[in-house]
């Protein structure tokens, strides 16, 4: 079996936004501490579309010209990395899974609109899946119209009747849909591991210290080349095919 390589494993941004001590504070508490059970595992592939990404690689303030909720090129950043799990995942012969923002209508607002009323202007093209990582016949497609995953969608049943134990969870915002997702995983039960370059933010800041909150209490966020090595460990582990 042939996995995708990852570049070299970057620190974790949030080094340079959480003030030390207060990284010294938790690790003394042991938050961050990770599980070491891979267990059978899906990928969710959040809302990685041109609406957030943009239709070509663009700086932020000339994305945002186009799609107002795109994450211009922190999403094109991203999406080497998405792919590179993509193909591992299915290599594998584990589900690949697609949680994304449905085409609105007038009546699919809710609150999200009231606070960021631009979503409610993209062109149907902008709901189009970003090529390099666009779902293939045997993934799972599961629209939403709202942050988590979860939330007025079947994945539980997906992962319940694939013998799922544990999420990958990449795609956007970290803050946002990424995050929602994982908290949500993690309390129905499931393991969640967040590969930290494959998730991405229009603000950098809010990435950062939302990939150091996740971290320290929802998930294990870790570098791409680490979670492929993860996958691989589970891949290779008989126990891992029966969601143990």
């Amino acid at each position: 079996m042939t996995f995708s390589k990852a570049p070299e494993a970057p620190t974790p941004p949030w080094h340079s936004v959480i003030p030390a001590d207060e990284l010294a504070l938790y690790n003394s508490i042991g938050f961050g501490s990770q599980s070491q059970k891979p267990g059978k595992a899906a990928l969710l592939v959040i809302d990685v579309q041109y609406r957030s990404v943009s239709s070509q690689p663009l700086p932020i303030q000339e994305a945002i010209k186009e799609y107002p909720t795109s994450c211009g090129e922190h999403g094109w950043n991203a999406v080497p990395h998405i792919r590179a799990l993509i193909e591992a995942f299915r290599a594998a012969g584990l589900p690949v899974m697609f949680p994304h923002v449905a085409p609105k209508k007038a009546y699919d607002g809710g609150r999200w609109a009231d606070k960021a009323p631009a979503v409610m202007t993209i062109p149907l093209r902008g709901y189009d899946f970003v090529e390099e990582v666009a779902p293939v016949e045997g993934d799972i497609l599961l629209p939403k119209q709202h942050p988590s995953a979860f939330f007025g969608t079947p994945l539980v049943s997906y992962l319940v009747d694939n013998g799922i134990s544990t999420v990958f969870v990449t795609g956007t915002t970290t803050s946002g849909c990424v995050r929602a997702t994982v908290v949500d995983a993690t309390s129905l039960g499931f393991r969640v591991v967040v590969p930290m370059e494959a998730v991405f933010d229009r603000s950098q800041t809010s990435h950062a210290v939302n990939l150091f909150d996740m971290n320290s209490k929802y998930a294990d966020v870790m570098p791409v080349s680490e979670a492929l090595e993860l996958l691989r460990q589970a891949d290779a582990d008989p126990k891992a095919s029966q969601g143990t």
